[in-house]
């Protein structure tokens, strides 16, 4: 006799594809991020795994650089008055959450993160009022997304460090580092894992290739606990047909 249980035991359950896992290119500034954040975007264009199912990723570059036009700041606004910088960092934590809220249900690559607005207002305001910015649900999302995400921390140091006329430059690359240990202190307090990206690999492509080797893993990771997940309700399904 075939009995529901041996139906559903000749059931095969369907194994779905990862999603894909969204990218946060962060750092300080001069340490070829958005560069890279471009040459990913290209990369994934052209170039697919079979084991994944996406389309290119949305791009999300220069946000706070929109954040200083739009609200007519300076970068000379971060040095010269700490509530003037404490209101920025804000307005840019306000901007990069909104812009990839617009993407939710797509997936992206980003130049930076609303973490790099608290690790800027640690440097140049202080650690109180940069904790004030952690405040409330909203960090708690953030969070969530970063830690859902795969997270790439570029390393200071090499050839990156050229004023545009635009960003902040460091005064000194005492204050690079400085800036590098923030990120670090916080990534940790806030139980982010990432992958830092040391300033020895130069190459373009070989950039590129180490921010795809983490997302690889990062994806497969997730794909196998989604795996895991569907045949465990495959098995409960099975169980509560035979009771």
């Amino acid at each position: 006799m075939v009995t529901e249980r041996t139906k559903m035991a000749g059931t095969q359950p369907h194994i779905q594809k990862p999603p894909p896992t969204s990218i946060y290119i962060i750092g300080a500034q001069s340490t070829g991020k958005t560069t890279l954040v471009t040459a990913l975007g290209e990369y994934f264009a052209q170039d697919k795994d079979p084991r994944v199912d996406y389309k290119p990723p949305q791009q999300l570059k220069e946000v706070a650089r929109g954040v200083l036009k739009s609200h007519n700041f300076t970068a000379s606004d971060i040095r010269n008055s700490k509530i003037r910088a404490l209101e920025l960092q804000r307005l840019i934590i306000e901007a990069q959450t909104k812009a990839e809220e617009a993407i939710l249900n797509e997936w992206y690559i980003a130049d930076r993160s609303a973490l790099d607005a608290v690790v800027y207002a640690r440097q140049y305001v202080g650690a109180a009022e940069a904790s004030s910015l952690q405040q409330g649900t909203l960090w708690h999302v953030i969070e969530d997304r970063m830690k859902a995400g795969v997270v790439i921390l570029c390393a200071p140091g090499g050839q990156w460090l050229i004023d545009d006329g635009v960003r902040l430059m460091p005064e000194h690359e005492g204050e690079w580092f400085e800036i590098h240990s923030h990120f670090v202190d916080l990534l940790a307090e806030c139980g982010i894992e990432y992958s830092m990206l040391p300033c020895s690999i130069m190459g373009l492509d070989e950039r590129v290739q180490f921010v795809i080797d983490a997302w690889k893993r990062k994806t497969f990771y997730m794909q196998s606990d989604h795996n895991l997940a569907i045949l465990a309700s495959v098995g409960e399904a099975g169980m509560e047909v035979e009771n």
